[in-house]
């Protein structure tokens, strides 16, 4: 069953990606997000492969993986609800840079490269919001991924 509008709201300025729009801002972005439905075991995006929307997770738990050079996969993180994921490819407009798999059934809200572009074209505050929200968890991200490279380098457990 969808949600109605004032949860989704209410549950979209609770991510980071969404966090300080606006209300009619919101509700543009609202009207171009698509839902799409996964079964546990699925590859949502698959490393590698081009990238021409992003997502945010509306229920489900994800794994994120990567291959490395000598073909082990490693597990760089897991997405719960209100995670984001797949904006790199929307920025750098480089292929998938790691494989999601969902872990459980899981719903996703995608946003495409394309329906970026008319937020872009409808309501230029918005589009500049979206996109230093994107930096702002990026930024998070690297912090933490830092993090983990200084611990494992200092001879840490993580």
């Amino acid at each position: 069953m969808a949600a109605s509008a004032p949860d989704l709201k209410a549950f979209l300025l609770a991510t980071p990606f969404f966090g300080g729009l606006p209300g009619p801002s919101l509700d543009l972005l609202m009207s171009m997000l698509g839902e799409r439905r996964f079964d546990a075991g699925a590859a949502v995006v698959t490393e590698g492969e081009p990238g021409r929307s992003m997502f945010i997770v509306k229920s489900g738990r994800l794994a994120v993986n990567k291959r490395t050079s000598s073909g082990s996969v490693i597990a760089i993180s897991r997405l719960e609800p209100g995670d984001f994921f797949g904006e790199m490819t929307l920025i750098e407009m480089q292929n998938r840079s790691a494989t999601v798999v969902a872990e459980s059934p899981t719903e996703l809200y995608e946003l495409t490269a394309q329906k970026l572009y008319a937020c872009y074209k409808a309501d230029i505050h918005a589009y500049v919001i979206v996109l230093q929200n994107i930096n702002r968890e990026l930024c998070r991200r690297l912090r933490r991924a830092d993090e983990r490279f200084a611990t494992r380098r200092a001879g840490g457990d993580d």
